[in-house]
């Protein structure tokens, strides 16, 4: 009799064991489940100018939200809105200027309230780090001297729409439109004035601090151009509108301030 109770009694020992063994199974697994559902993918298109500066956000901000991811897509603010007209998946868009995000706002395409004014930028002449020609100022752009200038596309590179506002400010659009090869985003004008193929160009401070192939001649004049400003917004058919809100109120901390400043920008 004691020995078919021992035997009942082991039994159920073993009965006990594996079910807690079965409800941890069941609960890791259901832990794991839970932590893939958190898992959540940001699509942030942004302009060129802040392709560096993206990598160093990125990093700092998967210590804060390890579960979210930051994708950056790069490219001129212009061809960037229209991606997002056309229906390209994204969950913010960072501009770098308001004809941009103020065109997709009118459209109803912004999520409403979430537009930001994030950072400054200036606009700046250079050119090749070994070119002889001797340039001091932007009227130099329009001097016999230089044959060929690299600037964005207006109608779609903010920086190239600021460079037309400075030559045309300074009287000399005309001469220095003649000479120009523009380029699809502010990097390709950049890249052209590294590798020599042009006598200088029109770019923002953040790229010419991320280029060691290059000589800075000069700043704009002052108000020869409107305001390099930097706007932020949440896409209003993004299906992270939270997360995305969360990630734009990160870039307004002291944290990514000093990202930002790092890298050329001045903080609005």
């Amino acid at each position: 009799m004691i020995r078919n109770k021992n035997i009942l009694s082991y039994a159920i020992s073993i009965f006990i064991m594996i079910s807690i063994f079965t409800g941890c199974s069941i609960r890791n697994v259901n832990d794991t489940e839970e932590k893939d559902t958190n898992k959540v993918e940001l699509l942030v298109s942004a302009a060129a100018s802040l392709t560096e500066t993206a990598k160093d956000l990125t990093g700092l901000y998967k210590k804060i939200k390890p579960n979210v991811d930051i994708k950056f897509s790069f490219g001129s603010s212009g061809a960037l809105e229209t991606q997002i007209e056309e229906g390209a998946p994204a969950d913010i868009f960072i501009s770098a200027a308001l004809k941009q995000m103020d065109a997709l706002e009118q459209e109803g395409l912004l999520l409403e309230g979430s537009k930001k004014e994030l950072l400054v930028n200036k606009v700046l002449l250079i050119s090749p780090q070994d070119r002889k020609i001797k340039l001091s100022r932007f009227q130099d752009a329009a001097s016999d001297s230089v044959s060929r200038i690299a600037l964005g596309e207006p109608d779609s590179v903010p920086a190239g729409q600021y460079a037309q506002e400075v030559f045309t400010a300074l009287g000399i659009w005309n001469k220095v439109k003649g000479k120009a090869v523009f380029g699809s985003d502010v990097r390709q004008v950049l890249t052209w004035v590294e590798n020599g193929d042009v006598d200088c160009g029109v770019v923002y401070q953040t790229d010419a601090i991320a280029s060691k192939k290059i000589n800075v001649v000069c700043e704009a004049p002052k108000d020869t151009h409107k305001p390099v400003i930097y706007p932020v917004a949440v896409i209003k058919n993004s299906k992270n509108q939270q997360e995305a809100g969360a990630f734009i109120d990160f870039l307004t901390t002291a944290q990514a301030a000093d990202v930002f400043k790092k890298h050329g920008f001045e903080i609005k």
